[in-house]
């Protein structure tokens, strides 16, 4: 017993395991995403019905869009800122790893009447069949990323915009990860819970990384015959620090706010939100060709 305490508690290396896509397509858990998803009262798997339409407002004001204007939500989930985005004239894309998730976006555009296109694929293997004004990946998935997997779909965008398009996210700041405490807690669920429709067992465990200025929130999850772990990666980030990142792969930082719905930039924010153009190609940048 001892021994298995020690090695639920045991801290792994930065980004040393990666369960994002069990958590988005497993039959069970994509169902209790999902929920999150579209649950107005939790700043869960998406941000607030009243934040998104703020954000989607700001959104199409700020880079003047109109309907000839193209835009990719990626990670886009089911469908909360590609209805809207559709709704306001946009030619809209979509794409997502969540089976469950994009079925019920493409069920709610089909009731609509909203000709948005959606893509179920995991988007660091996306390759690009067209340009976009306007590319979004919000709620701070950029963050989640390792830092090989952030520097893939970095040339991603670079490929999928347009000379003069931008891309729009959003990651956590340093002072979110000065804000957060490591923890340990402990948890057991008769049945129905988020983790499992079965009882079980759940050993939360916080870890903070202070060189990386990494955050993990590492789930071990103990079923009658089974366990299992999940990893939920936040890296945080200095303006910096996320400047130099996307810099190396061609994006140069354009704005500054504090989310993505226009506000203020403040170094205390917990999170920053960014726009980014591309930069000219130039013989010794990592841009098209290390695609």
């Amino acid at each position: 017993m001892f021994e298995e305490l020690s090695r639920i508690n045991q801290k792994p290396k930065p980004f040393e395991f990666y369960t994002t896509p069990l958590l988005w397509n497993d039959p069970y858990l994509s169902q209790q995403m999902l929920k999150f998803h579209l649950d107005e009262s939790v700043d869960l798997a998406s941000r607030r019905k009243a934040f998104i339409q703020e954000s989607c407002s700001w959104i199409f004001n700020h880079f003047n869009l109109s309907s000839s204007s193209k835009i990719c939500d990626f990670g886009c989930g089911p469908g909360l800122y590609t209805s809207r985005f559709a709704k306001l004239g946009a030619q809209v894309t979509g794409i997502d790893l969540s089976e469950r998730s994009i079925a019920y976006a493409r069920e709610q555009a089909k009731n609509e009447n909203l000709p948005i296109k959606y893509l179920v694929q995991n988007y660091l293997e996306y390759v690009p069949q067209e340009q976009f004004d306007l590319i979004t990946l919000i709620f701070c998935d950029f963050s989640v990323l390792n830092p090989s997997q952030r520097k893939t779909l970095l040339h991603i965008f670079y490929n999928s915009l347009k000379d003069d398009g931008a891309l729009l996210l959003d990651v956590p700041s340093i002072a979110f990860f000065d804000a957060a405490s490591e923890k340990t807690e402990y948890e057991y669920c008769p049945g129905n819970g988020f983790w499992s429709k079965d009882p079980y067992f759940v050993f939360t465990n916080k870890f903070k990384y202070q060189p990386e200025k990494l955050i993990l929130d590492k789930y071990t999850i103990i079923e009658k015959d089974s366990s299992r772990e999940s990893f939920n990666w936040l890296q945080c980030f200095t303006l910096p620090a996320l400047e130099s990142e996307l810099h190396a792969c061609g994006l140069r930082i354009k704005d500054v706010y504090s989310d993505v719905a226009g506000k203020q930039y403040l170094p205390t924010s917990p999170e920053i939100a960014v726009v980014a153009k591309k930069t000219p190609f130039q013989g010794n940048s990592c841009c098209v060709a290390c695609v």
